[in-house]
């Protein structure tokens, strides 16, 4: 899908693209990219925009080195960033007439079927107000543990949230290189990825593109999750001024497409999990089971790995590791260590009340 029949589309900017390597902020590009949203508006696009640079417009307020800071002072900046970048956007996106709001995200409100709904909401209530979203994740509050830690796997997430056509992840190359191009001169562009499990396995990425807090790694990870959703995915260069026109113009980008997906809303989100709590490894029998579209039983069940909740995102893998499916458990880890190997009528004996008869029912269960 172009960008001219998109109509919803989400763009992440890294803070390399805010603030330049001596610390002054860019203010002539963001106007130019106040000037490229105006003119996807004007053409009816709905429009959520995914932003870094809390923590280093906070660094520059505060004199601080990016580098030298622990994780609950880069909290604190992250804080008083965020006012500074709210404010860098208001006033800019001011001049256009463009009205912005702000949405501050941690993971477990896009991994929590309830807090995505709500989020879900909360998007579509702004976009009918004539609001633009600024997002980012909620630093603030976050610890490592439960945060994205990179925002081309949030910008991702908002995208299937939000049913968008097109992600555009605006970095500081053009996009994914079958080498480093800072080191081979030979390195080509790829204009288009449909499969990036067949088509990139020979790619070492490893040093290609290293940028931002995630590297060509987390865009791959976001890409597939895009794929999944029915949603295209687009790295460009966003350094030059007006990005978004530079797009449309030139095509010098890469571009991973999606078929259109025929998962529904409840399987696309449990598909794009960005951190599931464990994982049950199953024999060859509930494996063909997966294939026919059976429900995951206890007797099929090998191994738990990970300590996990009733309801929380699992991986189901076989007896090589390989991924089969991912879906949401009806028991705990605890649980299904005491059941696994037996038949579903032996659970209420073994567990001593009434439960469910499949540890991971079809309808919550998407195979790999």
């Amino acid at each position: 899908m172009s960008l001219k029949n998109s109509k919803i589309i989400i763009i992440k900017i890294g803070s390399s693209l805010l603030v330049d390597e001596n610390k002054k902020i860019r203010k002539k590009w963001l106007n130019s990219f106040a000037k490229d949203i105006k003119n996807l508006k004007s053409k009816n696009k709905k429009i959520v925009i995914v932003s870094s640079g809390a923590i280093a417009l906070g660094c520059i307020k505060m004199n601080y080195n990016k580098k030298n800071l622990k994780l609950d002072k880069s909290q604190a900046i992250a804080s008083i960033g965020q006012i500074e970048l709210m404010n860098l956007f208001s006033n800019t996106f001011l001049k256009q007439k463009l009205n912005i709001s702000q949405i501050l995200l941690t993971l477990e409100d896009t991994e929590e079927r309830r807090r995505s709904l709500n989020a879900k909401r909360t998007f579509e209530n702004l976009f009918n107000l004539d609001f633009i979203p600024i997002v980012n994740e909620n630093d603030t509050i976050a610890t490592s543990e439960i945060k994205y830690g990179d925002n081309d796997r949030l910008a991702s997430r908002v995208a299937q949230i939000t049913n968008a056509d097109t992600l555009i992840l605006l970095s500081d190359v053009s996009g994914l290189y079958s080498k480093n191009p800072k080191i081979f001169k030979d390195a080509k562009l790829i204009k288009k990825v449909e499969n990036p499990n067949k088509e990139l396995k020979d790619i070492y990425l490893k040093g290609i593109n290293e940028f931002g807090s995630g590297g060509m790694n987390t865009k791959i990870e976001a890409a597939k999750i895009c794929q999944l959703s029915g949603c295209d995915m687009i790295i460009s260069n966003g350094l030059y001024l007006n990005p978004i026109d530079r797009i449309i113009k030139k095509n010098e980008y890469t571009i991973f497409t999606s078929e259109v997906s025929k998962l529904d809303a409840r399987k696309k989100w449990i598909i794009s999990s960005v951190s599931p709590k464990g994982e049950l490894i199953i024999d060859e029998g509930a494996k063909r089971a997966l294939k026919n579209s059976k429900s995951l039983l206890a007797a099929g069940i090998k191994k738990v790995n990970g300590n996990f909740k009733k309801g929380d995102h699992i991986r189901i893998l076989d007896r090589s590791n390989k991924e089969c499916a991912r879906g949401l458990s009806s028991f705990s880890s605890d649980e299904i260590k005491k059941i696994l190997g037996h038949h579903s009528n032996e659970i209420e004996k073994i567990l001593g009340y009434v439960a469910k008869s499949e540890v991971v029912h079809k309808d919550d269960m998407v195979e790999i």
